[in-house]
């Protein structure tokens, strides 16, 4: 990955200054589009043009016709948009929102792994730098994980990485063995099952609606285990009025808007007095950096031409595979 100087990023902007209506005014001078994730701000959830989970991010990247695409969200975000785009300009608000589950699978590492078990197939998540998507037969986010191994033969030797307990539970729910990379999401792996407990004691009549990249207790005392996207249309569908949510808390800025009239109590981590649990990386996504970001058409995402040939493959055959 090569980027640029990222000195855009924190330069003031003028006091006064009306983000919603100068970053809206920018959008359409510069015919760009707003993507953001659900673990985003509710103020750039409220702004993007389109919200959604990895799945459905890649899937609008794939498809628009804007000449700028303005991810935000966490790198490897941006880079499958570029990978899926390499004739439009990426931007991201802020180069340094990373992501700990992909700075667990290192890309020599991985690719030497692979290596090391000839004949497997290579499922990565989507959750990965661009240079482990070059080495990985079909990428998967948690909304087609279980779709996709399904497709695959009963006896087909699979590699799932890097989300070890996103790939436990597909195995525990197809019957697979795959063989694991030991790699994990450090929000999902930091939920406290003791005070998700207390939480379903204070609040009994609540559903207890979790991702599955957290460890296997908070899923065995979950009452749904979906991905991002799924977890919104359960508690839209769910005949429950309160929901405890164990992922990224930016989610629930969407629960509401979409189902007003019910309560959604954010599963807290074990690690402080929080009572919810954040990304510290999407976070680092602000107005502010959106507006530079589109005023200065920087930080850019940019993929090794090389790589990207490589990596391109497995995201698309993700895509048709998710259609079918």
């Amino acid at each position: 990955m090569e980027s640029q100087s990222i000195g855009y990023m924190d330069r003031p902007v003028p006091e006064g200054t009306d983000l919603r209506v100068e970053i809206d005014k920018l959008r359409k001078e510069k015919n760009a589009i707003i993507l953001a994730h659900y673990y985003q701000t509710g103020e750039i959830q409220d702004i993007a043009d389109f919200v959604g989970d990895s799945l459905a991010l890649a899937q609008w990247a794939a498809k628009t016709e804007a000449d700028i695409i303005v991810l935000c969200g966490v790198h490897f975000m941006g880079e499958t948009a570029k990978i899926l785009c390499p004739d439009k300009k990426v931007l991201v608000p802020d180069l340094n929102a990373g992501c700990s589950l992909a700075d667990s699978c290192p890309a020599p590492a991985f690719a030497e792994f692979v290596a090391q078990h000839p004949g497997y197939t290579v499922i990565s998540y989507v959750n990965t730098t661009a240079a482990v998507k070059a080495v990985t037969d079909v990428v998967v986010t948690s909304t087609n994980a279980k779709q996709i191994v399904d497709s695959f033969p009963a006896d087909e030797k699979i590699i799932f990485g890097p989300d070890r307990n996103l790939g436990n539970y597909i195995n525990s729910i197809t019957g697979r063995n795959m063989l694991l990379w030991d790699g994990a999401c450090h929000v999902h792996e930091k939920f406290s099952l003791e005070k998700i407990l207390e939480l379903k004691v204070q609040y009994p009549e609540a559903e207890v609606i979790t991702h599955p990249e957290c460890k296997r207790p908070i899923i065995e005392v979950s009452d749904f285990v979906g991905s991002t996207a799924a977890l919104i249309k359960h508690t839209m569908l769910s005949d429950k009025k309160q929901f405890i949510v164990a992922t990224e808390s930016g989610v629930i800025h969407d629960m509401r808007k979409k189902s007003p009239d019910k309560e959604f109590i954010p599963a807290p981590p074990n690690d402080s007095t929080c009572a919810c649990n954040e990304c510290e990386f999407m976070r680092l996504n602000t107005m502010e950096k959106l507006y530079n970001c589109l005023k200065y058409e920087s930080p850019e995402i940019l993929v090794d031409p090389e790589i990207q040939k490589k990596a391109v493959l497995p995201i698309k055959r993700m895509l048709e595979l998710s259609e079918l």
